[in-house]
């Protein structure tokens, strides 16, 4: 299975959008360099699908862009909520161990409170990072186990 990745997004705040970047650097036990969530803990590092956005977009939903969900990494190509806890990928320069798949939805969520829903607790899934190093867009994702 195998996807590619189409933006790797930061922010300096947590509960806001996040802007691409060219390139980000992960580390082992924190996630991505420069970004509000990283830490060493176990959801260093957001993913979400541009499938998913797309469910968004077609109930009328504008305005979305990459990051607009709070992600770390916009992909393409492979359903991530299908992957079970513990799935490794390689993406980029990095190996992730994914942890979690959805959250709860926190009260300043500024998606919820624009269109009064949010897919990112439902479809968007979390990873720590194994082996460090770079992830920029067109790098592939590959699920090694």
């Amino acid at each position: 299975m195998e996807g590619k990745i189409l933006a790797v997004n930061i922010s300096e705040k947590k509960g806001v959008h996040k802007t691409p970047v060219e390139e980000g650097y992960f580390k082992v036990d924190h996630g991505l360099v420069g970004d509000a969530h990283a830490g060493n803990w176990h959801r260093q590092v957001s993913l979400l699908g541009i499938e998913s956005m797309n469910k968004m977009k077609a109930i009328g939903i504008e305005g979305l862009c990459t990051g607009k969900f709070a992600e770390n990494l916009t992909t393409e190509g492979i359903k991530l909520y299908e992957l079970p806890v513990g799935t490794k990928l390689q993406i980029g320069d990095t190996i992730q161990e994914v942890t979690q798949i959805g959250k709860e939805c926190h009260v300043g969520c500024a998606i919820f409170q624009q269109i009064g829903d949010c897919i990112m607790p439902r479809e968007g899934i979390f990873t720590k990072v194994l082996k460090e190093g770079t992830v920029k867009p067109g790098d592939v994702i590959k699920v090694i186990e």
